[in-house]
């Protein structure tokens, strides 16, 4: 059991947080620091990450949050947010990742972030990407904003199904890479 509870869980929660924040940098992190703010869904984070949990924290995440979801709605802000996250997504997936380590110390809690959340946040975010250069593309970005909240409610989920749900993080990233790959398929098949 005591596997299951600092390796395997933290990896799940961390697999699934670090590809909700591929898609959106800041919802995700406030959900996990709501979370361990409030002691939802047994969510403790490692020492060296307890900050995330703190007023000030929670302040600048939520900020955060609502300056990128309202700004993702826009056209050539939305460019230059994917341009950024291309570096803050992986960064955000490490940190979301490596947090959830509670049981081991700060060094192996962030390479354990780093190989669960950094590849994990760039494959959805170039999943995302290219979606959106497909959109692009096609409607000349008049579809951006709706595929912008579709990103959104994605992240949400994802990070919900994360936190209650570990179990079911696989299942959920399989579909939805899955999926990236039959829209990919159908737009270079145009």
């Amino acid at each position: 059991m005591e596997a299951v509870d600092t390796w395997i869980l933290p990896a799940l929660v961390g697999l699934g947080l670090a590809a909700a924040c591929g898609l959106k940098t800041f919802l995700p992190l406030l959900m996990l620091a709501a979370a361990a703010r409030f002691q939802l869904f047994g969510v403790a984070l490692n020492d060296s990450f307890a900050w995330l949990a703190s007023t000030p924290a929670l302040v600048a995440l939520a900020l955060a949050t609502a300056l990128e979801l309202a700004a993702d709605k826009i056209p050539v802000l939305d460019h230059a947010l994917s341009a950024v996250g291309t570096v803050a997504r992986p960064a955000a997936g490490v940190l979301a990742a490596g947090s959830l380590f509670a049981h081991l110390d700060p060094a192996t809690a962030a390479l354990a972030g780093v190989i669960v959340g950094a590849p994990t946040a760039f494959a959805f975010n170039a999943a995302q990407g290219t979606a959106r250069v497909a959109s692009t593309a096609t409607t000349g970005g008049l579809a951006n904003p709706l595929f912008s909240l579709v990103d959104d409610a994605l992240s949400f989920l994802t990070a919900a199904v994360a936190i209650v749900l570990p179990l079911l993080v696989l299942p959920l990233l399989g579909v939805m890479l899955w999926l990236a790959w039959r829209v990919w398929r159908r737009a270079n098949s145009r």
